[in-house]
């Protein structure tokens, strides 16, 4: 951008939205991986940890290779199971080919597993709402193989039977709504119905922070992987709440300044594995390219202060202890 076209805009703040950046299951798998190569150890994870390119960029150039199959993976070397889980046999099968297998999996889908296999000793029939061949959905399976899987409403009527003993459990990331919904029809389709809601209370509160945002701004910015669901999801919630809403996968993808046109205040906030640092940087380009006279040549500094307005430090799921970018253009009390 030239410095012509800086400042001839109408945005004169940016909120970005409570409570955001990774949520605990992706941070940890990161640190996991992180630790184990800074110990010296041949590191791999099982599958990308986090559906963002720039974290695996990161990760590769700290020697951590991404694998799709324990194939790939040489004996006694360490591979991190992400936060999506596995299936018991994968897990099985990476100890038997004597690998040190660090444990990655969220705790909430540790929950999960262990409500299915429940689920399945007491022999209810079991729907599964979740996104089929997603990885935390194969690894659910793995512990409940004959659950109906069920995604999409239109595709309920025909998927759900009817039966005297039915059970529903989710797929950590789904809408809360989604599950009720399903939960109404079932209802009237079984005799006994068991409801456990593994619902992450993360992407609860990250979609209530981001109607939240929605509702004081004129345009959203939604950063987050293009396949992933809950990043899709926080954009339709946006639309729901009446405002416009732009969904991108990182900053390089902020090129075109026509949607702030009309705006004077301007959104962002991220799906569960989006790096903070991410939310900083869109809110920069915003700035720079959209702001006002007064604003735009305080892009860097503005995007640091929203960042820290944003949540205190305790309430932030960041796995960088201090912003890297911004650590020296504002003071110590600024940091993560």
């Amino acid at each position: 951008m030239s410095h012509t076209e800086l400042g001839m805009g109408s945005v004169q703040s940016v909120l970005i939205a409570r409570r955001t950046g990774f949520c605990y299951g992706v941070r940890e798998a990161i640190d996991y991986a992180r630790l184990a190569a800074a110990q010296g150890k041949q590191t791999h994870t099982l599958g990308q940890v986090v559906h963002n390119e720039g974290v695996i960029s990161q990760l590769a150039a700290a020697g951590i290779e991404t694998v799709e199959s324990l194939d790939d993976v040489d004996h006694g070397a360490a591979v991190v199971i992400r936060a999506h889980g596995v299936t018991p046999e994968v897990m099985a099968r990476a100890k038997d080919k004597g690998l040190e297998v660090i444990d990655g999996t969220c705790t909430w889908v540790i929950q999960e597993q262990k409500e299915l296999a429940k689920l399945v000793e007491e022999g209810y029939t079991i729907v599964l709402l979740g996104t089929p061949k997603h990885p935390e959905v194969v690894g659910m399976l793995g512990f409940a193989p004959d659950a109906i899987v069920v995604d999409e409403e239109d595709e309920w009527e025909a998927k759900i039977p009817r039966k005297k003993r039915m059970a529903l459990i989710s797929q950590s990331t789904q809408p809360p709504w989604k599950f009720e919904k399903l939960a109404a029809l079932m209802v009237s389709r079984a005799h006994e119905i068991k409801i456990i809601n593994t619902v992450c209370p993360v992407t609860i509160r990250r979609q209530e922070d981001t109607l939240e945002a929605a509702r004081e701004v004129d345009v959203m910015v939604v950063v987050g992987g293009r396949s992933s669901a809950n990043t899709k999801e926080l954009t339709r919630l946006c639309e729901i709440a009446g405002t416009a809403a732009i969904q991108i996968e990182n900053v390089a993808d902020l090129t075109d300044p026509a949607p702030f046109a009309k705006a004077v205040i301007v959104g962002v906030t991220g799906g569960t594995s989006t790096p903070i640092e991410d939310l900083r940087d869109v809110t920069e380009r915003i700035y720079e390219m959209a702001g006002t006279p007064e604003t735009a040549p305080k892009a860097a500094e503005l995007a640091h202060a929203a960042l820290d307005r944003a949540a205190t430090p305790a309430g932030r799921t960041t796995s960088l202890p201090t912003p890297p970018r911004a650590a020296d253009q504002v003071p110590a009390s600024g940091a993560a």
